[in-house]
Parts: C-alpha cells; structure tokens; sequence
C-alpha cells in the first residue's frame, strides 16, 4: 500500500481528459517502410493537429542537415529513430476533427518491433494497415492482419500507400484488394474499406483524388469520421481494475482509496460491489477525482478513486463489478491465442509473468494445442513450442483463479501480455476457460505422493513419542504484528507443555533454503507454494508446525490445503473475518486478551485430537 500526503496527490490516481467530444483510439501499422509515419504526419499537417511551428521547425532542420523533408519526421520522438528511419517504439498523437479527437498510435512495422506493436494496438477500437502499392504483401503485412484478428478489432481499413510509385494504376489497386482480402476472410476479418492513397503526396488523405477518378469511395479524413466510436460501455457490467491502495495520513485523512479506470460500466456512491476473484464484499461510500466537483459516480474510460464502508483487506489486480450483473470469469485455466515474439521459444512448462487488466499473475504453459503459420496459415498440431513470430493456441495455468472476460464480451479484460526475463515476450486474447482435466498443481501433488520416500518410522510411532499428531496451524489477520505475535506465542506455550513445534515466517520461506533469489518478490504465489511444500515435510515429521500470514485469500489458503496433503491444516482468523469461502477452523476477536486466545486455541486442538489431556 502507498502512502500520499494530502489532496493534491490524488492526481496520481486521476485523468482530466476532456471526452465531451468524444475521443476513437486507431492503430496504424504495417510493414517496414510502407509509410504509417508518413499517413499519421500528413494528417497531423493537413488538419491544423500540429503544435504552432512544429512543421516549419521540422523542415528547416532538414534544410539544415541537407535532408529531404519527410512527414514521418514529425512523429519520430527518438534519435535513434531518426538515424535509422524506422520506428521502434509506439508512439501515440492526438488530431482533431470537427467530429471527434483522435487519438492514433503510430506502431512499429519492423519485425523487430512487433511486440510495441501488440501493446500499442491493445486499447485501440480501429485499425489502420498501410501496404504500399509498389512493393505489395510482405510477410509483416500478414503477421500485421493475424494481430489485429486476434486483438479482436473490428473495425478495419486497408490503405493502399505510395500509388503514385505505380502511376496510380487501377489494376494494381485491385489486385491487392483481391489478394489480402482473401487472406484477411480466412482470419474472419471483414475490411471497412480498402482506400488508395499517396501519403507523401496528400491524395486521397483529406481530400478526394483527381488522379485516382476510378475511386469513388471515402477519403481517409471521411473514413476516420465514418468509424462508430464504441458506445455504450457505460451499459455493459462494471469492470473496475484495481490498479492500487493509497492510504492517506495527514490532517486525519484516514481514506483508503482504491484506485484505477473503469473498463466498463458504471459505479455510483451506494452501490454494493464484490471484488474477484477474492468475493469480498462491501458498498461504495464516495468516488474520488482530483480538481472536479464532488462526484456521486462515474462511468467507463474515468480514472478514479473510491472509498468503501467495510474496511477489507484488497489487492491491486482485483476486478470490482456489481452483484446482479453479469460476472467475470474466475478460473485458473484458460485457453488462448497468443503470438511470440520473445527471444527464446515458449515451450510447455515453463512458467512466465502475465499482465491482465492490472493484475499480475505467474503463468505455466500446461498445453500448447496448435501452431499457426501466419504466411501460409497452415496448423501445426505437433509442434511443441512457439518460436518468435510464430502464433498458436495454448493453455496456460496459474497456480491462483484469474478474473477475466471473453474478448468478445469485454475486451480490455480478456486481452494480455506474457513477460519473459522481464521483458514483453508475447500478446495474446482469451478465448475461453477450460474446467476439465488435472491442473498442474494436482497432477504435482499426485506425482510428489506416488514418489514419496517414506522411512521406517510410523505416524503411529511418532505420536508414541512425542503424545501429538501432527498439524500445519496457518494464523490469519489484516494486523501484522498482532497475528505474529500470537503465532509464535502459541509456539512458546506448546513447546514448554514438552510440545515438538516450530513457527515459521515467511519470509523465512522467500529468502532461506531451497528459494530461488531469482523469484523473489515476482509472485506472493510463490511463496505460498514453498510454504506448503515445507510444510508437508515438517508435518511428515510429525511435528505441530505454526505459521502466520497477512494479506491472504481463500485461493492461497486451499493451495496450502492441497499441498499439505494428507496432513491436515488448522486455520485461525485473528480480527475481522476475511475469507468469503474458506471455512476457517477458529475466528479470534482482535480485542482479544493474548491469555484468553491461547486457552481457546488449545481447546481448538484438543477438540481437533491434536494434543491430548490424558495418554495411556
């Protein structure tokens, strides 16, 4: 959680977008060279877009230089873009209309850059595919086509660039039209239109040809205006990611404000909300944004904060929705589209990070069930890894459910990136989830039993020693130093009642033997899963294992459950109750004497045949 000082810093969490007019997100793209700079420069110049003098600024550093002035030099933000001429990065511009802004993000075509482009076009409600007419279909002009299928825009233009190179021939429009058209219909991707123009020469950009009087369609200004703006996601269910906590200190501000921008829907003062995929509850008691009136709600595409009456305890990534609206899924296993463009292949079973919404989860590659090539679109239903640029269909699995939606229900909760050695290694949409077969975690637990190594002493033995069974005791609350203190309090008491016990943090489990440095901090889930690895050793040994954990949820406490196995665990909830569906074992008042807990803690594993009064 963060801690902010005052009011104003409430602008971290904020946008002071104007959106009266309306605003379309496009993304332009296509193959190195084929002039998306040049389309977005030319219409930066021809409608008023560019900051006052930009464009004399830009020619006369060319004139400098001794450099033909480009459009595309208006856009390039980077030096190193400059010298090379390309672009490696994207970059975004805004134009105005008098029907709307805009907002066009000018993606890489170079193959190199592709993964820029799958973050760029991620949020786009359009999309703009440059070919040039000389050069024709290039193997990224496909890859660019399979991209766009798979992020699931709808709305689609094919510009046909540089028609003055081939003397504006109409033959050559058509057959370009044939053949990408073709392909496009195999990947179920319906162009708008297919418009001829000459960036560098202006024709057809903003307004109609005079040397192309065989087209009489729309020019690209007009067919930027003809796209529908996605309407209605104030109607569709609330999605709210949770971006994260801020917990205000001074002048008595005691808010906690949940931060973030509603992908759908709308929230108003009042409402209840659940937040998955943990199902905690509570009810809306004020939306917070910097430098606007007092708000009583807020809809889709609004960056807010809000306040809630019932203090749970919640983490970023979480999604808020509204009971009685159609809800997200929730699975752990999901089946994707994904397309590589990391260095190494993604292979089955190795685990990377996702990022979905605002959450962040490991993910392991349980199945990869095809691969596609994206020039020949021919399945490969053998191969067993994705090498870069390659796209296939593939099961992923996190050890925790995931909140998400179906792209085409909600799309900004369906759409993901993969991270690999810290970088963006591959994009991907949600196709459906999967809630049959064995998850990895069972089939890991199944294969850990079956090659247990068992010794020649007996649990029988063991509780003839040591006059106790075994048990994992998990202690639960929101107050660190409270749920600590009980826990190794317990310890303490049964050890000098000739107990044999051991209290564990977990930080002892992040950094002490058998972790990998190398994880450490990327994934509470790991943690989790070495604690319960730990703990069905300790408890194989017979002995009373205690631990204390904040910031928990019913997910992680079923995966100790499971990798605890055969071994029981004892949960106990020191405060507030936390856990929506996990039946915790005892709830402990947070006003609770120390004394008073212990006494009712021993009760609990007396009931529970732990330790016994009385041994013969």
């Amino acid at each position: 959680m963060k801690t902010l000082s005052i009011e104003n810093e409430i602008k971290e969490i904020s946008d002071a977008a104007d959106t009266r007019r309306g605003r379309l997100n496009i993304v332009i793209t296509g193959h190195v060279d084929h002039g998306k700079s040049t389309v977005i420069g030319r219409l930066l110049a021809d409608t008023g877009s560019l900051p006052r003098g930009r464009l004399e600024q830009v020619k006369t550093m060319c004139e400098k230089n001794a450099k033909p002035f480009e459009y595309a030099f208006l856009l390039d933000a980077l030096k190193d873009e400059r010298s090379q001429g390309i672009t490696i990065d994207s970059a975004r511009c805004f134009f105005k209309t008098k029907k709307r802004d805009y907002i066009v993000i000018d993606a890489p075509g170079h193959v190199e850059f592709l993964k820029n482009m799958v973050t760029g076009a991620a949020r786009a409600e359009a999309a703009l595919l440059v070919i040039c007419a000389s050069e024709g279909i290039q193997e990224n002009s496909r890859r660019h086509g399979y991209l766009v299928s798979m992020l699931g825009i709808r709305q689609v233009v094919i510009l046909l660039n540089k028609m003055d190179l081939v003397n504006y021939d109409q033959l050559v429009y058509d057959r370009l039209v044939s053949e990408y058209g073709k392909f496009l219909s195999e990947l179920n991707v319906t162009p708008v239109s297919f418009i001829p123009i000459s960036a560098r020469e202006g024709v057809n950009i903003t307004a109609a040809s005079k040397e192309m009087p065989w087209y009489r369609g729309l020019t690209l200004l007009e067919q930027l205006d003809g796209f529908q703006q996605q309407k209605g996601k104030e109607y569709l269910p609330l999605r709210f990611p949770l971006q994260d906590v801020y917990k205000f200190t001074r002048k008595n501000d005691d808010r906690r404000i949940l931060a973030g921008t509603i992908e759908t829907g709308i929230v108003r003062v009042g409402d209840e909300v659940i937040f998955l995929p943990s199902h905690k509850r509570s009810r809306i008691r004020s939306i917070e944004a910097f430098n606007v009136p007092r708000k009583t709600e807020a809809g889709a595409g609004e960056a807010i904060g809000v306040t809630i009456e019932t203090q749970i305890y919640i983490k970023a990534g979480e999604i808020m929705v509204k009971p009685g609206e159609t809800m997200p899924r929730i699975n752990s296993r999901i089946k994707s589209n994904i397309f590589w463009m990391g260095k190494s292949p993604l292979i089955k079973g190795k685990t990377y990070k996702m990022k979905l919404a605002t959450s962040r989860v490991n993910v392991s590659v349980a199945e990869i069930l095809h691969v596609l090539d994206a020039v020949d679109l021919r399945m490969n239903y053998h191969k067993q890894q994705l090498d870069r640029h390659d796209v296939g269909e593939v099961i992923l699995e996190s050890v925790k459910p995931v909140a998400f939606d179906y792209a085409s229900v909600i799309e900004g909760t369906a759409r993901f990136v993969l991270v690999d050695n810290y970088e963006i290694a591959g994009g991907g949409t949600i196709i459906e989830e999967i809630d049959n077969g064995e998850t990895l975690l069972e089939k890991h637990i199944h294969e850990r039993e079956i090659a247990w190594d068992k010794g020649f002493v007996t649990a029988v033995d063991r509780f003839n020693r040591y006059k106790h069974t075994s048990k994992f005791i998990v202690l639960t609350g929101e107050a660190y130093d409270e749920v600590t203190s009980f826990a190794k309090e317990l310890e303490r008491k049964l050890f000098l009642d000739g107990y044999h016990t051991y209290y564990i943090g977990l930080n002892n489990v992040i950094s002490g033997i058998g972790s990998d440095t190398r994880n450490i901090g990327r994934d509470a889930g790991d943690s989790i899963m070495r604690l319960g690895e730990l703990a069905r050793i300790i408890t194989d040994s017979g002995q009373i294992l205690i631990t204390a954990l904040t910031g928990v949820d019913d997910y992680d406490l079923e995966i100790l459950k499971l990798l605890n196995e055969p071994a029981e665990i004892i949960v106990i909830n020191v405060g507030p109750a936390a856990f929506s569906r996990f039946n915790v074992d005892l709830e402990i008042p947070d006003d609770n004497n120390l004394d008073v807990a212990i006494g009712d803690i021993y009760e609990l594993l007396k009931k529970k045949e732990v330790i016994v009064e009385y041994y013969i």
